[in-house]
């Protein structure tokens, strides 16, 4: 079944079009009882090694207790500090929306460790959230510098290209995000956090370009569904039936049958 619903980027976690912050495999979080609360959470043990502090860093992030993971991660910074954990108590930040505090964290693990390729993801992530999305860019093609094989890092700097409606660079990032990753828009999971809406306009616009990512890839199912998508939005889809992007299915009888079934979308006020 394809994953995306109506305003998939409204404040959820997605993979493919909204910048992803990358974090370090986590260790599976501790089943807690319903009635737990923060305030339950022991402080760091003095005699943990940074390993343990760190993995417990992991498990109350994953259960969304920032302020307490940043305690863990701190102590352990203060046994042995690493870029790792200066972007882990980054992401911790990030999702308390402390954004000056995520910045900082982000450098100093830069300090620590220049060619650490998440850490400048993840700045352009947060530059995304401002809506900078000059700095983002900047930042998301130092990270695909270092890691150019990285089909997240592709996602979010097409991300970035098509909120400067650059969409010709956009489809270039997607397009080979997909090619190092065919199943990358399928994606979700705890690794990724979506920063901004995209308006109703260019969400029906990033449909149709990615219901021409799949006709090139000759993928009906999910190219028939990102036209229906975006012809919901109230973006023209008829196109798709001269769009060279769409030459392939064309042939199929049954793919322009479709297209032809699609009409706009009644609007409230007509």
């Amino acid at each position: 079944m394809v994953p995306f619903r109506r305003y998939a980027f409204a404040w959820c976690v997605l993979l493919f079009a909204i910048p992803v912050v990358c974090q370090q495999p986590q260790t599976q979080p501790i089943p807690a009882d319903d009635s737990a609360s923060l305030l339950r959470v022991p402080p760091p043990p003095e005699n943990a090694t940074p390993e343990e502090l760190e993995q417990q860093g992991d498990i109350l992030r994953g259960q969304k207790a920032y302020l307490d993971s940043i305690d863990y991660y701190r102590a352990a910074m203060k046994k042995s500090d690493s870029a790792v954990l200066r972007n882990k108590a980054g992401i911790s930040y990030f999702q308390l929306y402390r954004d000056r505090d995520a910045k900082k964290e982000y450098e100093t693990a830069l300090k620590l460790d220049k060619g650490y390729a998440e850490a400048y993801n993840n700045l352009g992530a947060l530059f995304y959230r401002e809506q900078r999305y000059g700095p983002a860019v900047r930042e998301y093609r130092k990270a695909l510098h270092i890691s150019e094989t990285n089909a997240s890092f592709h996602s979010n700097l097409g991300t970035a290209y098509f909120s400067q409606k650059n969409y010709s660079a956009a489809t270039r990032e997607y397009a080979r995000a997909m090619e190092l990753d065919p199943a990358i828009f399928e994606h979700t999971g705890s690794g990724g956090v979506s920063v901004r809406m995209i308006s109703s306009n260019d969400l029906g616009h990033f449909h149709y370009v990615m219901a021409q990512m799949y006709g090139q890839h000759a993928d009906q199912r999910h190219c028939r569904y990102y036209l229906q998508k975006a012809n919901e939005e109230g973006y023209p889809i008829r196109d798709a039936l001269h769009d060279d992007q769409f030459a392939g299915l064309r042939k199929d009888p049954e793919f322009v049958a479709f297209v032809r079934s699609l009409k706009p979308p009644v609007m409230p006020n007509e």
